[in-house]
């Protein structure tokens, strides 16, 4: 049988003390009818992070969600993200703001520079602009997504250290030297596409074996994977019987054999998209 719940998941807490859910349900690429619907349900299943961006251009229907759940904005933990023309002190200002009025809500719990952008070189201004909003209280956690360790260092230099780093990672595209800066630098890492946009590594020997030896989907025993890293997955799904899945990963463990087995899996980062030339 294909154990589910419906209990919400445990929380990790970032450097400043906020503490965010240990895994989160992605809304990309939802467009605002399949959000306001796919995430309502998420939220009734226990689902209590929800991860957007402006460049998904689903936020209005997240927020449509929120406000249709029976549970209060103060137990949902919203993350959103924002695009490469902000890249500014004042600009980060008018992305938030923007995003807050789409989302229906009056402050985020995480907000993120979505991509580095390094040729336009203004992310550490950016970020500068991310801390300004935390002291005007509309978020109150800072990060940033698909960061590489050199646009980190340039971010440590200047005196910034993100509360998160969402990266693309799985046990194909293990990262961990990155995640190894993240840990010495009280970063938390965050996965997007944490089971590889449900391509082979489903079917991956390995993962079949622990999921027949747990009773669990595939996509249950990857997810676990991560948790047991220290990382906060974001799978996406609008199915309900694979949200309940996918958030039923934390009443069991893998043993140290599959755990092993899991993470000799890395292909050296094949598949892994360069955030040196790919943003928005």
């Amino acid at each position: 049988m294909n154990k589910s719940a419906s209990r919400p998941a445990p929380v990790v807490k970032l450097r400043n003390g906020v503490e965010m859910p240990a895994t989160g349900l992605g809304t990309w690429p939802m467009d605002d009818a399949e959000a306001a619907r796919a995430v309502a349900q998420a939220i009734r299943l226990g689902w209590r992070h929800l991860d957007t961006a402006e460049n998904y251009a689903n936020e209005v229907g997240v927020g449509e969600a929120m406000r249709a759940a029976a549970t209060p904005r103060s137990e949902l933990f919203v993350t959103s993200k924002f695009n490469k023309r902000w890249h500014s002190v004042a600009g980060v200002r008018q992305a938030c703001e923007a995003s807050l009025k789409r989302l229906g809500t009056d402050y985020l719990d995480l907000f993120l520079v979505h991509w580095p952008n390094p040729q336009q070189d203004r992310y550490v201004e950016a970020f500068e602009g991310l801390a300004k909003l935390v002291e005007a209280g509309l978020v109150r956690a800072i990060g940033v997504s698909n960061f590489k360790a050199a646009h980190l260092q340039k971010l440590f230099d200047a005196g910034f250290v993100p509360h998160v780093n969402q990266i693309q990672l799985d046990p194909y595209i293990r990262r961990d030297d990155l995640v190894a800066l993240h840990v010495a630098n009280g970063v938390v890492t965050s996965t997007w596409s944490p089971v590889g946009r449900g391509g082979p590594i489903l079917a991956d020997p390995a993962v079949v074996a622990a999921a027949k030896a747990h009773g669990r989907t595939p996509g249950q025993i990857v997810l676990r994977w991560h948790v047991e890293h220290g990382y906060v997955p974001l799978p996406k799904s609008s199915d309900p019987t694979r949200q309940a899945e996918n958030l039923a990963i934390f009443d069991f463990q893998l043993s140290a054999d599959e755990r092993a087995a899991l993470d000799r899996l890395d292909r050296g980062g094949a598949g892994l998209v360069d955030s040196d030339a790919f943003g928005h």
